[in-house]
C-alpha cells in the first residue's frame, strides 16, 4: 500500500478493526445462507504527509451504483442543507446568472433549496436510484461519477461553476488526486469550492471509530485536506467547524489566483490540530486504546442488560452503525433487531452481524426496555422522535462519544 496523496510507503498502523463486510451491503433473507465477503478495515497514517487512510479494497462503483442511503430521511440533515444553501447564496451573491454544481448530490436534499431560491444548479450523482429521486423533485441531475472527463463535459455544456459543493464525498474517493483535479476543472477561475468532511481531530480525540468504513478511504485534518487541494491549485481560504457527523469541518477553497489571505479561523483550527499532536505521529498513537475502551464498555452494558432480562433493540441502520456492530461483535442475542425510517432497508439484515431491520413502528408495537441509537450523532433529532417511548419507560442508549442513557422527557443519566 502506498499513500494515495504523496505516494510514499511510510504508512504507520493506527487502528486495526479486523475484517468486515462493506457497511452498506445489506442482506436479503435469501442471502443469509450464502458466504459474505469481508475486507480488512485497517487505518494507517502516512508519516510523510499525515493523511489518515485505509486501503482501497472496494471500488466506488461497487458501493454507489445502487445506494441505500437517502439524505432526506434525516430531518436535521435537510435543515442543515437548507441553512448552508441560504448562507452560501447570500455570502457569494449568487443569482439567476450563477451556477451551483454539487458533487454526490444524493436525492436533491441540498440542491432542492438552491432550486427554490431561483439559482441554476446541477447535481452530479453516481447512484441511479438516488439520482432518480432527485430528478423527480425537480433537481437537474447527471448520473455519473465525477472524474476529469465528466468534469470537462459538464463545463463544456453548462459552463464553469460559481460554487462547487462537495459535502461528505471527499473521503469517498480512492483516486484523490484525479478527483481533486476534477473539482478544479468544474470551478470558474474566480469561483468557490465548499467541502464538508468529518474532522480527524474528533475521530482521534473521541475515538469515533464508527466513521471508519470501506467507502471512506481517507480522513482529514485541515492540514492534510489543504495539502490535497493544493495539488490541483486550490487554496483553503476559510474553515468552519460544524456539528454534523460528530464534528466536521467545512472547508472553503478557491483557485490560487483568486484566493487571497486565509481567514483567522484557518489558523485557529490548524493550531488546535497541532496542539492535539495531529501534525506529527504522536497524536495518533493512543487511538487504538481509546477504541478498545469504547467496545468493552458497550459490551459490558449489553451483557448486563441481557443478564437482567431487558429487551434491547436498535434504532437506525447507518453505515457507521455497521462498523460498530461488527467491531464489537454485537448480534441479535444482544440487539434483537433495529428499525430504520428508510423503506429501502426494511426486511433486510445488517451486513456481518445479520440483525433484522424493521420499520420504526415496530418499536411502538414491542415496547422494548432499551433502544440503542446507532446514528448517535443525531442525538437531539432522534431523542425528539422517540419521545413517545417515555409512555412505557424506555431508555435510549447512545454508545458514543461516551456511553450514556437518555430517559425521554427526564433528562440524561450517567
Amino acid at each position: 500500500m502506498l499513500c494515495r496523496l504523496c505516494g510514499t510507503d511510510r504508512l504507520l498502523s493506527v487502528l486495526d478493526l479486523g475484517a468486515t463486510p462493506p457497511c452498506e451491503r445489506f442482506l436479503t433473507a435469501d442471502e443469509l445462507d450464502q458466504p459474505e465477503p469481508t475486507y480488512p478495515l485497517h487505518l494507517r497514517l502516512c508519516e510523510n504527509c499525515l493523511l489518515l487512510q485505509i486501503p482501497a479494497l472496494i471500488t466506488p462503483e461497487e458501493t454507489f451504483t445502487e445506494y441505500a442511503y437517502f439524505s432526506s430521511y434525516s430531518q436535521s440533515w435537510v435543515e442543515h442543507a437548507r441553512q448552508f444553501a441560504g448562507r452560501a447564496i447570500e455570502r457569494l451573491g449568487l443569482g439567476r446568472n450563477s451556477l451551483v454544481v454539487e458533487v454526490a448530490s444524493n436525492d436533491g436534499y441540498l440542491l432542492g433549496h438552491v432550486v427554490d431560491a431561483g439559482v441554476p444548479c446541477l447535481g452530479v450523482e453516481p447512484s441511479v436510484n438516488v439520482g432518480a429521486a432527485a430528478a423527480a423533485r425537480g433537481v437537474p441531475t447527471v448520473t455519473a461519477f465525477l472524474n476529469e472527463r465528466t468534469a470537462t463535459d459538464i463545463v463544456a455544456e453548462h459552463g464553469p461553476a460559481d460554487l462547487v459543493v462537495a459535502n461528505n464525498v471527499y473521503a469517498h474517493i480512492p483516486d484523490l488526486l484525479g478527483f481533486t483535479r476534477a473539482l478544479r476543472i468544474l470551478l470558474g477561475d474566480d469561483g468557490w469550492l465548499s467541502i464538508e468532511v468529518h474532522h480527524a481531530l474528533n475521530l482521534v480525540e473521541f475515538a469515533q471509530f464508527d466513521t471508519i468504513y470501506h467507502e471512506h478511504f481517507q480522513y482529514y485534518t485541515v492540514a492534510s485536506a489543504a495539502h490535497a487541494l493544493a495539488t490541483a491549485g486550490l487554496t483553503v481560504v476559510d474553515v468552519e467547524t460544524i456539528e454534523t457527523h460528530g464534528g466536521s469541518i467545512r472547508l472553503w477553497a478557491r483557485p490560487e489566483g483568486a484566493a487571497g489571505q486565509p481567514t483567522r479561523r484557518v489558523a485557529a483550527v490548524l493550531a488546535a490540530e497541532e496542539h492535539a499532536g495531529l501534525h506529527d505521529v504522536t497524536g495518533y498513537v493512543a487511538l487504538a486504546r481509546r477504541v478498545e475502551r469504547v467496545r468493552h464498555e458497550l459490551l459490558r452494558f449489553l451483557l448486563d442488560a441481557r443478564a437482567q432480562g431487558q429487551r434491547v433493540v436498535g434504532y437506525g441502520a447507518p453505515g457507521k452503525g455497521n462498523t460498530l456492530l461488527n467491531y464489537c461483535g454485537i448480534r441479535p442475542d444482544l440487539i434483537e433487531y433495529t428499525v430504520d425510517r428508510n423503506p429501502y432497508k426494511h426486511g433486510k439484515f445488517t451486513p456481518g452481524t445479520r440483525i433484522p431491520i424493521h420499520p420504526v413502528e415496530r418499536i411502538d408495537k414491542d415496547r422494548p426496555d432499551m433502544i440503542v441509537v446507532l446514528p448517535w450523532n443525531l442525538e437531539t433529532e432522534i431523542t425528539d422522535q422517540l419521545a413517545y417511548t417515555a409512555e412505557w419507560g424506555a431508555r435510549l442508549v447512545y454508545p458514543l462519544p461516551n456511553l450514556h442513557i437518555v430517559e425521554p422527557t427526564r433528562g440524561i443519566a450517567p
